[in-house]
C-alpha cells in the first residue's frame, strides 16, 4: 500500500456526508476537478474501489469505502481531541463552535448573552449562523443547532437533547396607548405555517373572542417581532425575549398553554470535546434561568 495523504482520506469523507462530487467540492471548498483527483490517488493508495455510483449519479461507499470512512471518522475524532488537549493550558477551552438556529434564537436571545461566555472562556471562538434552514451537522455546517422541534433527521449520529420551553404571551408596542390595546389589530402567520403553536392559538382567538386581523401575516416569529414593535398589531411573542425588549408591553400573564420546546442538537462524535460541552452547558443555563 502506498503512503496515505490526510487530506485526500478527508475528501472521501466530504463524498459519504454529501453523497455526491459537486456537494462534497462545495463542502471542501474547491472544485469537482480536485475531488475527482484526490479521491483517484486515495484509491490508488488503497488498492480498492472505494466508491460506487448509483444509476441516479449520486455515490455510495463500497464495503472497503465504508470500512475507510469509519477509521478516518475516528482519526478526525481523535485529531480534535489532540488539538484541544495541546492547543491550550490543561483548563482552558480553545477553538471554534458554529451554533445555527432561527434568526430569533441567534439575534434577540444568543447574540446580546454570547459576552458571559467568551469572557469565562477567552480563546473561545464563537460563530453564530441566524438562518431557518436546517444546516446539517453530519455535513459539519455546524456544531450545534438549536430547534423547535425534536429531529426527525441524523440517525445515530446526533444527539438531540431539549434544553428549555419558550414560552409565549400576548404583546403590543409601547408607542401604543393602553386604551388602544384592545382594539389593535393581530400580526398573524400565513397559510404555509398554520401548524405552529403560536399561529393555530391566533387563529382560534380569533375565531373565538373575534377582533381583526391586521393587514400583515408573517412567515416567522422575527418578523412577527418586528411588526409589533412597529406599531402595525398586537401577536404572540416568546416571553423571555419580547420580555427583555424596551419598546413592547405584555397584555397579559401570559399564554401558558401556549409554548415551544427548544432542543440542543450536537453531532455525536464532537459530543467529548470540551469546547462543545461547555457551550452546550451555557446554552441549558440560558433557558434555565429564563423560567
Amino acid at each position: 500500500m502506498q503512503h496515505l495523504n490526510w487530506n485526500d482520506l478527508r475528501y472521501l469523507l466530504a463524498v459519504k456526508r454529501a453523497g455526491s462530487l459537486s456537494a462534497a467540492a462545495r463542502l471542501m471548498g474547491v472544485d469537482g476537478t480536485t475531488v475527482s483527483r484526490r479521491l483517484a490517488a486515495l484509491r490508488r493508495a488503497l488498492g480498492e474501489d472505494l466508491l460506487h455510483r448509483q444509476p441516479d449519479g449520486s455515490l455510495v461507499l463500497t464495503d472497503h469505502g465504508a470500512k475507510a470512512t469509519s477509521h478516518i471518522e475516528a482519526m478526525e475524532r481523535e485529531t480534535d481531541l489532540l488539538s484541544e488537549t495541546f492547543g491550550g493550558g490543561a483548563n482552558e477551552c480553545i477553538g471554534t463552535v458554529r451554533i445555527t438556529s432561527v434568526p430569533l434564537l441567534i439575534n434577540r436571545w444568543l447574540a446580546p448573552q454570547v459576552d458571559s461566555l467568551l469572557q469565562q472562556h477567552p480563546k473561545l471562538q464563537i460563530d453564530l449562523i441566524p438562518d431557518s434552514r436546517d444546516f446539517s451537522l453530519t455535513l459539519r455546517e455546524a456544531d450545534i443547532a438549536l430547534r423547535f422541534a425534536r429531529p426527525q433527521t441524523g440517525g445515530n449520529d446526533v444527539i438531540a437533547r431539549r434544553v428549555g420551553l419558550l414560552p409565549f404571551s400576548v404583546f403590543s408596542a409601547k408607542s401604543v396607548s393602553h386604551l388602544q390595546d384592545i382594539n389593535l389589530p393581530w400580526v398573524t402567520y400565513d397559510d404555509s405555517m398554520a401548524h405552529l403553536p403560536q399561529a393555530k392559538w391566533l387563529a382560534q382567538t380569533l375565531k373565538r373572542n373575534g377582533g381583526q386581523p391586521s393587514g400583515l401575516r408573517v412567515h416567522d416569529i422575527e418578523t412577527a417581532l418586528e411588526a409589533v414593535i412597529a406599531g402595525i398589531g398586537k401577536s404572540l411573542l416568546p416571553t423571555p425575549i419580547a420580555g427583555r425588549i424596551p419598546a413592547l408591553r405584555q397584555l397579559d400573564a401570559g399564554c401558558t398553554e401556549v409554548s415551544r420546546e427548544v432542543w440542543l442538537l450536537s453531532h455525536r462524535n464532537q459530543h467529548s470535546l470540551r469546547r462543545i460541552a461547555e457551550v452546550t452547558k451555557w446554552i441549558a443555563a440560558i433557558f434555565k434561568r429564563s423560567h
